[in-house]
């Protein structure tokens, strides 16, 4: 699929932006604002003083406080969904039924299913879509993949995946997005869904897909403040630790870790990759003011050496100092932006998104049946992959 605005000099993309929340503030507004092939056309919110207050920030144009409208601005072109889980279907599917392209925060849909059918209704509507899978754009994990990819690390052998940090340890802080109606006294997925789709996400586009999984849920603190369920402390079976083990179609095995209980900073990624030739680490958890490092080593210099990234590793205006949401944020906006304008091969899809939601589906299957469930879950679903890599394989083609 190429985008009808290919090539264009010149040409900006017209972004409207839904939701102006803390996230927005910090990660995808600042995106925007950096990249000169961006117009911010408009912010919208259903509470208009934090629609007002951010587009005066970043200059966005206009505002809205009901997105129907916002989606028939014609100026708009590209739409991003930056708001609660339970929104993200229905405001994607919108944008697209608009003919706009969509950037949804993740996850797309709490069942995979559903993610699936809005790839689809994408394709068939000629739009592009991203998954704000944040992590697939920090400069170490691109490094990571690239590596792999060329064949610098070999044969993949092992994989290890962490998203963790102590953001809801303490239970007096407010437990965010609980689905309402939920039933607090039964097992509710949750950091294995906010944290656990970005890792599993990551560790597919650098293995490859899964063939089987096996994952074990935990409630650790079983009381908690939860954000719109009045005042005081709510006895709630949320998960808030997962481990899983996976096998690979390629043969690899991978160990996966999500928590939000684990001490430490955000965002707490880390990514290792042990392969037949090498060796990486990529650590995303910010520390004395640096965003995230990587590692390399061989079979015959096995002690861990760091490895430094050129500039052009990181979008311009930002080294590892910059803030982590806003330094891969920046790159996320970049691609996606250019991808659009440019008609480049799509990366980090609604298609990507509906994999990654398959395997937590898996892993939530498998703790409830106590057993290893096998991948895909939807193998129907594979020709959507398969029309994508031929497309993508036609546009990069003289």
């Amino acid at each position: 699929m190429t985008s009808s605005l290919s090539l264009t000099p010149g040409k900006k993309l017209g972004v409207g932006v839904i939701g102006a929340h803390a996230w927005a503030e910090s990660a995808h507004l600042p995106g925007y604002a950096a990249y000169d092939r961006v117009d911010l056309v408009a912010i919208c919110d259903s509470v208009p003083e934090r629609a007002h207050r951010l587009a005066q920030m970043f200059g966005a144009r206009r505002v809205y406080t009901d997105y129907r409208e916002m989606l028939q601005d014609p100026d708009i072109e590209m739409v991003d969904v930056c708001t609660p889980t339970d929104t993200h279907l229905p405001l994607s599917l919108a944008a697209i039924a608009a003919g706009k392209h969509v950037l949804s925060e993740k996850p797309l849909a709490h069942d995979a299913a559903d993610a699936f059918m809005a790839a689809r209704k994408a394709r068939e509507a000629g739009v592009r879509t991203k998954l704000g899978f944040t992590f697939r754009y920090s400069p170490a994990i691109r490094q990571v993949q690239r590596w792999i990819q060329d064949g610098t690390l070999g044969e993949i052998f092992h994989v290890h995946g962490l998203e963790q940090n102590s953001q809801f340890l303490d239970p007096q802080f407010p437990l965010r997005q609980v689905t309402a109606g939920a039933d607090f006294n039964t097992l509710i997925p949750s950091s294995v869904v906010g944290y656990g789709s970005h890792l599993l996400d990551l560790v597919r586009w650098c293995v490859g897909e899964y063939s089987s999984v096996i994952g074990s849920m935990r409630n650790f603190v079983p009381e908690r403040v939860v954000r719109g369920y009045g005042e005081g402390l709510q006895r709630i079976q949320v998960e808030d630790g997962t481990v899983a083990l996976a096998e690979f179609a390629s043969g690899a095995q991978g160990i996966l870790q999500t928590s939000y209980i684990a001490i430490g900073n955000y965002p707490g990624v880390e990514l290792r990759v042990y392969g037949s030739k090498g060796a990486a680490v990529a650590r995303l958890v910010e520390e004395n003011g640096v965003a995230e490092t990587l590692r390399f080593a061989t079979p015959d210099q096995v002690e861990f050496r760091d490895v430094p990234l050129p500039d052009s590793a990181y979008p311009p205006g930002t080294t590892l100092h910059t803030p982590w949401p806003e330094l891969y944020y920046r790159n996320l906006v970049r691609h996606f932006v250019d991808e659009i304008l440019d008609g480049t091969p799509e990366e980090c899809t609604f298609y990507d998104g509906a994999k990654s939601q398959e395997v937590v589906n898996a892993i939530v299957q498998s703790n409830t049946e106590r057993r290893w469930v096998d991948l895909p879950l939807y193998p129907e679903e594979m020709h959507l992959e398969e029309t994508q890599a031929a497309e993508a394989s036609a546009i990069s083609t003289p």
